[in-house]
């Protein structure tokens, strides 16, 4: 693919021979509308990746929704079940610690075999979706459904309703 940004998450996806496409950036990003911007896409393929931290055993849930969307916590937790409780959105360092990325350029993808990935159902609608690279200076645009198979993550409903 491209050479000058050979990441974990590029050589994860080549590994699985999963083909996908090299957005770089011309300055790094760390927004959803920043890297939109810099890509040339729309928000509604972007994927946020956000870190959940359940406040009380300090257990994380990576929770994933379409860039045009916000995250509902509470529907997380309900989707995870009773064992889950309140959640606070993690630190940067919580996130670099547990994920290995820098906050703002975080993808689904490569995390912590006991850190449980849930998407918002209206990514696997998308035909293609853009992650980070795990480099703030690219994007990768890849197929929804191979997105959603490597990183092991289930479907629910966990956006709030516009």
């Amino acid at each position: 693919m491209n050479e000058k940004f050979d990441t974990k998450v590029t050589r994860h996806l080549d590994a699985h021979y999963v083909p996908y496409r090299m957005l770089p950036h011309a300055e790094a990003v760390f927004t959803v509308e920043a890297a939109a911007a810099q890509r040339g896409v729309v928000k509604e393929e972007m994927v946020k990746s956000i870190l959940l931290r359940e406040s009380k055993r300090r257990r994380y849930v990576m929770a994933c929704v379409t860039g045009d969307s916000r995250l509902n916590p509470q529907a997380v937790r309900v989707h995870l079940g009773e064992g889950w409780k309140r959640f606070s959105f993690a630190s940067a360092d919580e996130i670099r610690e547990v994920t290995g990325y820098t906050q703002g350029a975080v993808a689904p993808l490569c995390l912590p075999e006991n850190l449980s990935v849930v998407f918002d159902q209206t990514i696997a609608q998308l035909t293609n979706v853009n992650i980070s690279s795990g480099d703030p200076m690219a994007g990768l645009e890849l197929k929804a459904a191979d997105l959603i198979e490597l990183a092991g993550a289930t479907l629910a409903d966990i956006a709030e309703a516009s």
